[in-house]
């Protein structure tokens, strides 16, 4: 074969690899040697064949040219909002149940138009544009744990979550919050002792932590924190209650439903002189009702039933004038139920079932008659649904004492040894 040949062959082998020819026209073209090609590029039949053959090796064989990656370049209102996107996102990952589809809304760079999300400018500069407050209330999420995600939002003020499924510990580093003054963990799975870091934010005005599975003391010194709101019910909390409770200034505090050991406080009923509801219902108290009682003027509903309480009702209880609610039942109170409570006007409520009574008076008669008084289960001769004769002597013959017992007819906004009614079967002090 000559020089010429093997020139014109490779020139053909070159054009045809730039136009993506494949094996077999590779094989068509050297298995020819040439032949049929005298004309070489130039001729006719060869650019409609080469012009054929590339358009359809550029239409399947040839790799596609590649596409154009688009990429979202996130664009942020402010700085203090780009810190926190993945501290965000990081906890949408913890997230293992959204039945709501909250979480689809944490997308993109508008933070402030997240679900629950809500922005402000942060007290240390009203131009900037920070998340201020979280409110996933009712949300139903579910995650292990809150830690990496409200402890690392510098700027919020309000943290609300009652109603979801989230679980673990509270971390200590939501004392670094500056701006946190209301923290609702409440109707969730918490558990451990006591969040202590909060002892520490002196900005903290509302903590409401209650239907969770914290254990253990309550710090005393939460009670004379400068808090407005106090809800600790529905624990495992199992401590006294502290005598510094009379120091305290929160306006709303609820107790109730955990294992509240030892004897009611006198002072307590001092610091609960404003409220409108105390509840201490469903705990291990112990012990009498002080006369001290008669403190609660403003108290609406006072509920402390299911404990361990025995004793004389203090007549003193007549001194609440605006309440509506009195609810002493499963106790083991005793005596005569004093007319002087069954005389409030307002009193639509008044149980106490489910102890050792043994007396009532004219007016109390009245108010069993009319469905407001319960003494359902207690010693009261003719009435049905009361305990057995045997229980009730087991009882006498037993008797409770408490110290100071016949304070109990001290009515306290009277005259001091105000000539309140006794109450008869008072076991004597010893």
């Amino acid at each position: 074969m000559s020089t010429l040949v093997y020139v014109i062959l490779t020139s053909l082998i070159v054009s045809t690899l730039s136009c993506g020819t494949n094996g077999e026209t590779l094989e068509l073209l050297i298995g020819s040697r040439g032949r049929g090609l005298k004309n070489g590029c130039s001729s006719e039949n060869h650019r409609k064949y080469r012009a054929t053959r590339c358009s359809k090796l550029g239409d399947a064989g040839a790799p596609p040219a590649a596409l154009p990656v688009k990429t979202e370049l996130l664009v942020f209102a402010d700085q203090r909002l780009a810190s926190v996107y993945p501290i965000i996102q990081k906890f949408k990952s913890l997230v293992t149940s959204d039945p709501l589809g909250i979480t689809k809304t944490w997308v993109g760079s508008d933070i402030c138009n997240y679900k629950g999300f809500f922005c402000g400018n942060p007290p240390d500069n009203y131009s900037a544009t920070a998340v201020a407050s979280i409110d996933f209330n009712g949300f139903q999420l579910a995650a292990p744990t809150l830690d990496g995600f409200l402890d690392q939002l510098p700027d919020v003020a309000l943290f609300h979550a009652n109603s979801n499924n989230f679980a673990g510990t509270i971390s200590s580093n939501i004392a670094r919050l500056p701006y946190l003054y209301e923290l609702d963990i409440s109707n969730n799975l918490f558990s451990g002792s006591f969040p202590t870091a909060v002892l520490g934010m002196n900005g903290l005005t509302f903590l409401d932590i209650r239907f969770n599975f914290f254990t253990g003391a309550v710090p005393p010194q939460i009670f004379t924190q400068n808090l407005q709101v106090l809800f600790i019910n529905n624990n495992n909390f199992m401590t006294t209650l502290p005598d510094n409770l009379g120091s305290t200034h929160i306006l709303y505090l609820t107790l109730a439903n955990n294992k509240f050991i030892g004897p009611i406080p006198k002072h307590i009923f001092k610091a609960f002189s404003s409220l409108s509801e105390v509840l201490l219902s469903n705990n291990q108290l112990t012990g009498c009702l002080p006369s001290e009682v008669g403190l609660l003027k403003e108290a609406i509903v006072f509920d402390a039933s299911n404990n361990k309480l025995t004793g004389p009702l203090p007549v003193a209880l007549s001194c609440l004038e605006k309440v509506e609610l009195l609810n002493f039942s499963g106790n083991q109170l005793f005596g005569m139920v004093p007319e002087v409570v069954c005389e409030l006007e307002k009193l639509g409520n008044f149980s106490l079932s489910d102890n050792y009574f043994t007396t009532l008076g004219p007016v109390c008669w009245e108010l069993f008659y009319k469905g407001v008084l319960d003494v359902t289960n207690n010693c009261i001769p003719g009435l049905p649904f009361q305990r057995s004769v045997a229980e009730c002597l087991d009882f006498i013959a037993h008797p409770n004492s408490c110290p100071g017992m016949w304070s109990s007819t001290f009515i306290s906004c009277k005259a001091p040894f105000s000539s309140g009614p006794m109450n008869p079967g008072m076991a004597p002090s010893s």
